[in-house]
């Protein structure tokens, strides 16, 4: 397998707008893999089984369980696959627009936190989410669980969005009228614009979050968690649970961690315009649910494409990351650039683990 698409989806319409495409047949090969969703019990591949699909079902506990299932079944050699994480998501309107297509570098768990109502929270707290073993919201978390932040290869990252930038973007009548009124708050300009391709990364919660204070909330827990260099852009329910599984795959030497490509594209904002209710954005239909899943293909095909033409010029022996990869614990090596200062030079991932647990 040259090429999995992994998706969480909400709606089918997800993976279903991969089927009857004139490049190739997904449905040639339907491979029933133990422990896949019930719902999606099926690995659905090419008839050489270069592209396959995996769909995970929705939020994380159904994503871990998936691609759990997946890694460690041996039906597959994934050793030289790459791994293209893909699905819709809210968009943020500081940088970018539904029907937007996002790439991420980093995947951030910004709800493995503590929470109170933010009606009871104090004065000088700027959100009801703290940190696990912080008393603040602006302090590192001292309790690491391990998933709170995945880095993929920038390099990587950069040439999928390089391919992605050749596709002409859907977009929808709706759609441009919903967001020509973030036109009016200077820091929405992004949001205000027509669709494109977004160097950014995603937030994953379980909560299907909406409005202007989760949004910015969460928009200080990426850049906390990845010590300033995040840029939350989008949402999503699955891609924390996804990569944590990947990486203990990567661990067994079952797969390549540096082969994973984060792509999300843009249904919703994930808060309202200026005057507009938070619970309008989240109920009201903005017109970019169909750009979303068709950009999904039309941007995810020229990913495709461009790998497997170049598959033995360029991508058969990987491409090598200029950035760390991994988790918080580095557990496949090197040093991660994000995290509470030097805690982590040991390189057992156990005793780094233990050693953050609370006294």
């Amino acid at each position: 397998m040259q090429i999995l698409l992994t998706f969480g989806p909400k709606f089918v319409s997800e993976a279903e707008i991969w089927y009857g495409i004139p490049e190739f047949n997904l449905l040639a090969k339907n491979i029933t893999v133990p422990g896949l969703s019930p719902l999606f019990p099926d690995v659905h591949c090419t008839a050489n089984h270069d592209v396959c699909q995996l769909i995970t079902g929705e939020a994380e506990i159904n994503a871990a369980a998936t691609v759990t299932a997946l890694v460690f079944s041996s039906i597959f050699d994934l050793r030289k696959t790459y791994f293209l994480i893909a699905g819709i998501g809210g968009i943020n309107p500081k940088l970018g627009t539904i029907g937007s297509v996002t790439f991420a570098r980093y995947a951030v768990q910004v709800a493995l936190q503590y929470e109170i109502d933010a009606r009871e929270k104090p004065l000088d707290f700027n959100t009801g989410y703290i940190p696990l073993g912080a008393q603040s919201p602006t302090t590192y978390p001292e309790d690491i669980y391990g998933t709170e932040v995945f880095e993929v290869n920038q390099a990587l990252r950069d040439i999928a969005i390089e391919f992605a930038r050749t596709a002409k973007l859907n977009d929808s009548d709706t759609a441009i009228e919903y967001r020509s009124h973030y036109a009016t708050n200077p820091a929405y300009k992004a949001g205000s614009q027509p669709p494109t391709v977004v160097a950014c990364d995603v937030a994953t919660a379980d909560v299907w979050y909406s409005g202007k204070l989760l949004g910015e909330a969460f928009e200080n827990t990426t850049k906390l968690f990845t010590n300033g260099s995040g840029i939350y852009c989008n949402t999503a329910q699955e891609d924390n649970a996804t990569l944590e599984v990947l990486l203990r795959g990567a661990i067994h030497h079952l797969l390549d961690f540096g082969r994973i490509i984060v792509m999300r594209t843009s249904s919703d904002f994930d808060r309202q315009y200026d005057g507009e209710a938070a619970t309008t954005n989240l109920f009201i239909a903005q017109g970019g649910f169909l750009p979303a899943i068709n950009n999904l293909y039309l941007a995810g095909i020229k990913i495709i494409e461009g790998i497997l033409h170049q598959w033995d010029s360029k991508f058969c022996n990987g491409t090598k990351a200029p950035n760390y990869i991994g988790d918080i614990f580095n557990s496949l090596g090197g040093t991660p650039d994000f995290g509470p200062g030097n805690g982590f030079g040991s390189s057992s991932p156990v005793g780094k683990r233990s050693a953050l647990y609370r006294k």
